[in-house]
C-alpha cells in the first residue's frame, strides 16, 4: 500500500496502526518506500510511526547527528510517544542509538540494521557526484546484493536529490558527522534489549561491524541474512520481519 504522509507543525510523518509504538528511522538516502514491507506487516498489531528526518532541509550549521537526534526528540515529545520500539537502518540506526542513550526511559527495545556509529563506507567509499546518472545508479546498486532491487524510481529519487548543491552540502556534512561520531565508548551504556540484523554481504557496514555492535551492546543478539547487503528490510522483507517478530515475541514472554 502507498504510505500516507501526515503533517503536524514542522513534522511530516507516517502513522499507521494501533498498539505499542514502533518508530522507524531511515538512512541518509532513505525513502518511505524502504519501509513498506515493515509497515504493511507491523501496522496490523503495532502503531508504526516514521518521522521524515530533515536531512535535506535542516540549517547547514545543524546538519549532523546532534541536530537529527534533537529533531527526533522534539518529534517524540510533540507526538507524546513512549515505550517505543525503535528500528533504524544505516544513519537512522545511529540516530536511534543516540536517542536511546539520551532518552532511556522512552525506549523499550532497539532494532538496528546496517547501522552507522562504528564504521561505514559512505556511498561505497565516495561522496555523491552531481550530474552523473550512471554514477548514481552504480552507487545505489552498490547498496544491494541484487542490483535489480535498485529500481529506476529509487535511482531517480537519489539522482534528483544529488542534483541540488544545498542538499549535497547537507548530505556531506551529515555523512562526515556520522564518521566522526564513533559510539564505541557509549554502546555499553545501552541497557534495552537490542536486535542487530545484518546483511552477510553488506559492503557499507560489513559483517565485522555487526559483530562489534554485538560485542559492545550488553543485551544484544546478532542475526545475519545471506545474499543481502545494506538494507535487509528491502532486499529480504519476509526474512527480516520474521527475525524481528521472533525477537519481539521472545522479549514479550
Amino acid at each position: 500500500m502507498a504510505l500516507l504522509v501526515r503533517e503536524k507543525g514542522e513534522f511530516k510523518y507516517v502513522d499507521e496502526g494501533q498498539g505499542q509504538v514502533l518508530m522507524l528511522l531511515h538512512g541518509l538516502f532513505g525513502a518511505l518506500s524502504n519501509w513498506e514491507g515493515v509497515v504493511n506487516h507491523y501496522s496490523k498489531h503495532l502503531r508504526v510511526v516514521i518521522p521524515m528526518l530533515p536531512i535535506y532541509e535542516m540549517p547547514i550549521k545543524e546538519a549532523g547527528l546532534v541536530g537529527l537526534r534533537e529533531f527526533t526528540e522534539k518529534f517524540v515529545d510533540t507526538m507524546n510517544l513512549s515505550n517505543m520500539i525503535i528500528m533504524g537502518n544505516s544513519l537512522g540506526g545511529h540516530v536511534g542509538i543516540l536517542y536511546t542513550l539520551n532518552n532511556p526511559t522512552k525506549v523499550a527495545k532497539l532494532v538496528l540494521t546496517g547501522s552507522s556509529g562504528l564504521f561505514e563506507n559512505t556511498m561505497g567509499g565516495s561522496y555523491p557526484r552531481r550530474g552523473s546518472y550512471d554514477y548514481i545508479r552504480e552507487r545505489v546498486a552498490y547498496t544491494f546484493y541484487d542490483p535489480n532491487v535498485a529500481s529506476k524510481e529509487l535511482v531517480d529519487e537519489v539522482f534528483e536529490t544529488t542534483k541540488s548543491i544545498p542538499k549535497c552540502m547537507r548530505i556531506v556534512a551529515i555523512a562526515k558527522s556520522a564518521q566522526r561520531n564513533n559510539l564505541a565508548l557509549e554502546l555499553p551504556k545501552i541497557n534495552v534489549p537490542t536486535l542487530l540484523v545484518w546483511g552477510l554481504n553488506d559492503t557499507i557496514t560489513p559483517p565485522m561491524v555487526g559483530h562489534e555492535f554485538n560485542r559492545l551492546i550488553p543485551n544484544s543478539e546478532l542475526k545475519f541474512i545471506d545474499k543481502c547487503c545494506h538494507a535487509p528490510m528491502m532486499e529480504h522483507p519476509e526474512k527480516f520481519n520474521e527475525l524481528v517478530e521472533d525477537f519481539l515475541m521472545k522479549q514479550a514472554s
